[in-house]
């Protein structure tokens, strides 16, 4: 059994689901494929902006509702005209999201739990891959593939760390087992009858299901494992099915050295061993979740990355090598970060029971840090700048701290670096922060 993921640039409109669809079908072999889809496009940006963040809706909520409907809705139409089926799946979604908003709304002053930021976001932009998935699953039945959509809340389990859900491995095992058992079952009950062909029409050849989502236990509740996290749900399916692979389909042809929105002259990566990726990924490389990595290694399961643009083309493989091939530096580039440099009121040391508090406070937000270095009086981390973290962030460290910040940073992370690269990638610009080892170069400056 093999696990492919599809992004949300590989289906983001009806000429690349078909282009999707294709691939699809070409990989299709007597086992089922998993296949694993995220939001189309640039849905779920559009779905951020409808999270209630207090007891009032969006002002923006009816153009940017209107423009999820007739965005979904012109796919669907154009993948399968004048069909009825998957328009009222989509529009009972619809409905369903706008219950759901509008009860997070009304709840929001009434109850903690509804209040906060990181539950609303899970309901809303979870939403996204259930339309996409219910698009796809009709497409490929309408093209004669046989395809199960498989709701991953079901079997993706986590706790109730909202927008980060921590993994339930012994539950989510034990669901995508029986899931599994499932579907053997019937496909014996299939080999049974007379009519081979029959046999080949009714089993169960895909199993599509959601990228980013799980569900936490009864009562259920809708999480996300993080934010670009279908690679993960990919490679959590993988290991409990002990897959074959697991292939992620991108717009580029592999894994480059560089990001090529800022690099003209990338160099792919062919062979890259686990531990790179796990490195590369924690630093910010796009082309992989940072979460994607272990669950495939502990198992030995080869992860190819590969384009959707030229599916015959081979790729790049991550998997049980030595080192890299080629061997070239590599650039890692994040923007729009802050820079947070947090001192104690009355200048003592920035001790154990400091950061203890801090990092207590980071935890509970469910804030990621991306850089951190401390002196004898302050300590600062680089993160994310998402107001709506950042800005309860900084009003409760405020409380026990002082707290400096500077906005419109970049942070880059070099592995493998010489000198004269840095310089010609910082280009004069003001270092902030410095770190190095004897491996990677990480620097904070003002964008450009």
């Amino acid at each position: 059994m093999k696990v492919f993921k599809f992004g949300g640039a590989s289906v983001n409109s009806a000429d690349a689901v078909r282009n999707m669809a294709q691939i699809v079908q070409t990989h299709l072999e007597k086992e089922p494929l998993v296949v694993v889809v995220s939001a189309m496009g640039k849905t779920t940006n559009l779905l951020e902006k409808l999270v209630p963040t207090d007891s009032s809706l969006s002002t923006q909520h009816s153009s940017l509702w209107q423009q999820l409907e007739d965005y979904h809705l012109d796919i669907a139409k154009s993948l399968i005209p004048n069909d009825e089926t998957i328009v009222n799946k989509i529009q009972s979604l619809l409905h369903q999201l706008d219950q759901t908003i509008t009860a997070l709304s009304h709840s929001a002053t009434q109850s903690p739990n509804h209040s906060n930021y990181n539950y609303c976001y899970d309901q809303v932009v979870s939403f996204g891959e259930l339309i996409s998935t219910t698009i796809i699953a009709e497409y490929l039945n309408h093209l004669g593939i046989n395809t199960l959509w498989q709701d991953a809340r079901e079997i993706i389990k986590t706790d109730d760390h909202f927008r980060e859900g921590r993994i339930d491995w012994k539950a989510t095992e034990q669901e995508i087992k029986n899931l599994k058992l499932h579907l053997e079952e019937e496909l014996n009950t299939l080999k049974n009858k007379d009519n081979p062909v029959k046999k080949i029409k009714n089993s169960c050849r895909v199993i599509l299901t959601q990228g980013f989502i799980g569900g936490t236990h009864s009562p259920l509740s809708t999480t996300t494992l993080g934010r670009e996290g279908s690679d993960y749900s990919a490679a959590i399916l993988a290991y409990c099915l002990n897959a074959e692979s697991v292939t992620i389909w991108k717009d580029v042809p592999g894994f480059l050295n560089a990001d090529p929105k800022f690099f003209h002259d990338t160099v792919k990566i062919s062979q890259i061993p686990y531990n790179e990726a796990i490195e590369l990924a924690y630093y910010g490389a796009s082309v992989i979740h940072p979460k994607t990595v272990k669950p495939i290694q502990n198992k030995g399961i080869p992860l190819y990355i590969r384009s959707f643009i030229t599916p015959e083309a081979e790729g790049s493989s991550i998997g049980d090598y030595r080192t890299l091939v080629p061997e070239t530096p590599l650039y890692i580039f994040k923007n729009n970060q802050i820079l947070l440099s947090i001192l104690p009121r009355d200048y003592s040391f920035i001790a154990e029971d400091n950061l203890q508090v801090i990092f207590g406070i980071l935890s509970k937000i469910g804030i990621r840090v991306n850089l951190m270095q401390n002196s004898a009086l302050s300590f600062s981390i680089c993160i994310d700048n998402n107001p709506q973290l950042v800005k309860p962030l900084i009003e409760e460290l405020k409380s026990m701290f002082r707290v400096r910040y500077n906005e419109d940073l970049q942070l880059i992370t070099i592995r493998y670096y010489t000198q004269e690269v840095i310089d010609s990638i910082v280009a004069n610009r003001p270092i902030l922060l410095e770190q190095r080892s004897r491996t990677t170069e990480q620097l904070i400056v003002p964008c450009k």
